[in-house]
């Protein structure tokens, strides 16, 4: 096997993808409940009781504000948890994958249903803070649909990046890294609680880079029911970190279980 090629894209990956739904059908509810909680929690009580505080910002009510940022969030925390807890346990604990690879599959079959399967699950953590948005009354603009693709790219770019953080992974303890050290400042730095422009110049450069600061930054106007005013650097910032991370991911997969 060449750890550098290529991925290999199959409809092979079709029916892991489906042993994964099937196996999540019967936890379906209070996996839900558990990927949306805290970006939910995090919605009302910011929202409102910082909302009080602090009325408006950048022109608009900061519930509003932070609608955009608790979808995206929701989002990534989702992708992360299934590309890195769920997929370890599949990968190393139960051993799945080895099981899987003694079917007519590959190993880039496996990681790519792991990686939509992923990529899945965080849109419906998606969708649910958006109609939680949408029931609430924070925002029902016709453009609020138009969050769903954000949400779709946003999801393969952290379940990319989660199985990179996956295949370097010996135990569960080693994703709280990921989550402290990278996840918990990037949600600090993109936007989610207050406009990036509040940053000082060096870090606002700095957070113009991160992946949820351009998913961030894509989602709110379509919340606030306006077009992106400049929509492509973003959207290439999303679709380049969802492709370089992929491949990395197939690499380091590749690696671990040729090694």
């Amino acid at each position: 096997m060449n750890r550098y090629a290529a991925p290999r894209f199959s409809l092979r990956f079709m029916p892991v993808y489906r042993r994964n739904l099937l196996v999540w059908r019967k936890l379906a509810l209070a996996s839900v409940i558990g990927n949306i909680a805290d970006p939910l929690i995090i919605l009302v009580a910011f929202g409102y009781g910082l909302g009080r505080l602090l009325e408006q910002v950048e022109g608009v009510p900061y519930i509003l504000f932070l609608a955009a940022g608790s979808v995206c969030m929701s989002t990534m925390m989702a992708a992360s948890f299934e590309s890195l807890y769920s997929a370890f346990s599949r990968m190393h604990v139960q051993r799945t994958w080895d099981s899987l690879l003694n079917a007519p599959l590959e190993l880039d079959d496996i990681l790519i249903a792991e990686w939509l399967w992923a990529a899945s699950k965080s849109v419906m953590s998606g969708i649910a803070i958006m109609a939680v948005v949408w029931v609430l009354g924070i925002s029902r603009e016709a453009t609020l649909l138009l969050v769903l693709p954000v949400v779709a790219l946003t999801g393969l770019v952290f379940g990319a990046i989660g199985l990179c953080i996956n295949a370097l992974a010996r135990s569960y303890d080693f994703f709280t890294y990921y989550f402290t050290l990278v996840l918990t400042p990037m949600i600090f730095l993109s936007g989610v609680y207050y406009p990036v422009a509040q940053l000082p110049d060096w870090l606002a450069a700095v957070a113009g880079a991160l992946p949820l600061a351009a998913a961030v930054e894509l989602a709110r106007p379509l919340v606030l029911g306006h077009w992106p005013a400049a929509p492509l650097a973003p959207l290439l910032v999303l679709l380049a970190y969802a492709g370089a991370a992929l491949y990395l991911a197939m690499i380091l997969t590749r690696r671990r279980f040729t090694a």
